[in-house]
């Protein structure tokens, strides 16, 4: 049919651009947040693009739906404002011959989206928590960037290195700052290098440097120059992060029914939910009144979006808490959506027939 059709490309093409803005948008904003913290030095650098996907598989379910909303509700608001849907009433089209076109455009997302928020978001949850306990676990060496100041594990030194060699083998004029027993010592070097001994010991060893030694306001300071200065270093086992409600699989929170996973369980079930109410609730939410200003459907559609989330949110917290129970709150806020959604239907269709019967 020709209406599908047109409405269907219309859809597909808009989602494109409308998901591209969104997903743009989120991982910008990501992006900043974790390139300020490798400067500080809470993550290294090599591990900001690591990050930055674990992001994006957790974000994609929210930014889907959104997508949806918006898409269907920019396309049916300019077939309002250029008298499309005017036309298309007038040969005998009932407001409700929109639903089956939106749903075609609306089920696989909302299949994709299905999956991601119960299977593929808790599993990119679980990768980013281990990758951050391995980043944790490894040893001070690996922490070493070129022309930036780094601290070790212990908090007990810092360190500097100006470049470092082609191969990664070796490290030219090396600077560690360190206070041991109420002594602050500083140490210089050329070179350094790490070396493995027999029993699996790992050392850096640094060469042709100085090493200043002495306590904060005394005058005295002990210069001691040397060849080869090796300092043994400490490694850690990569424990296994501890499991919690965002990172358990779907079928581990259903076995666990406790009222934190039962909270988790609420949020993952009613993200798809809502995404075929709110794009059912684009439909009648399109309507352009000419009196009342182009914007005005918009706004009261982004009010929607806005209370619906913090709805959900608010049942999340309450199951969690104990003060709700879960057979209640998985439902409770969707119910009062398709309320509203049918009310809004039998408004709009009530006039239409009004403008179709002058």
């Amino acid at each position: 049919m020709i209406f599908h059709r047109a409405l269907l490309r219309e859809f597909a093409g808009l989602a494109g651009a409308v998901f591209m803005t969104l997903f743009a948008i989120a991982l910008t904003t990501r992006l900043i947040r974790l390139l300020g913290q490798a400067a500080g030095g809470k993550i290294p650098s090599d591990a900001v693009v690591a990050f930055l996907g674990f992001f994006a598989l957790n974000a994609l379910p929210v930014l889907l739906s959104l997508t949806m909303f918006i898409s269907v509700l920019l396309t049916l608001t300019r077939s309002w404002r250029d008298s499309e849907m005017v036309i298309w009433f007038g040969s005998g089209l009932s407001l409700t011959a929109w639903l089956k076109p939106v749903m075609l455009f609306a089920l696989p997302l909302i299949a994709v989206i299905s999956a991601l928020s119960l299977f593929i978001a808790p599993w990119a949850a679980e990768m980013a928590e281990q990758f951050s306990s391995r980043l944790e676990a490894r040893d001070d060496v690996s922490r070493v960037s070129p022309g930036v100041f780094g601290e070790t594990s212990s908090k007990d030194r810092v360190f500097f290195v100006e470049s470092i060699s082609g191969d990664s083998s070796a490290v030219q004029n090396v600077f560690v700052s360190s206070v041991q027993q109420q002594k602050s010592g500083v140490i210089m070097s050329r070179t350094g290098r790490t070396e493995t001994a027999p029993n699996g010991d790992h050392f850096i060893v640094l060469e042709q440097g100085r090493r200043y030694e002495g306590s904060p306001g005394d005058e005295e300071y002990r210069v001691m120059e040397f060849e080869r200065y090796a300092a043994r270093i400490e490694t850690k086992e990569s424990a296994a992060p501890p499991p919690t409600q965002k990172n358990l699989p779907t079928w581990a929170l259903i076995m666990d029914p406790s009222n934190a996973n039962l909270g988790e369980l609420l949020w993952r079930i009613g993200v798809p939910i809502s995404a075929i109410v709110l794009v059912l609730l684009a439909i009648p939410m399109s309507f352009v009144n000419p009196r009342a200003g182009r914007s005005v459907n918009l706004l009261f559609a982004l009010f929607t979006y806005i209370v619906y989330s913090n709805l959900l949110s608010v049942s999340q917290a309450k199951v969690v808490q104990g003060r709700l129970d879960f057979g209640v709150g998985w439902w409770l806020v969707h119910a009062g959506m398709v309320v509203l959604l049918v009310v809004m239907f039998a408004r709009r269709m009530q006039l239409i027939r009004l403008r179709i019967g002058r």
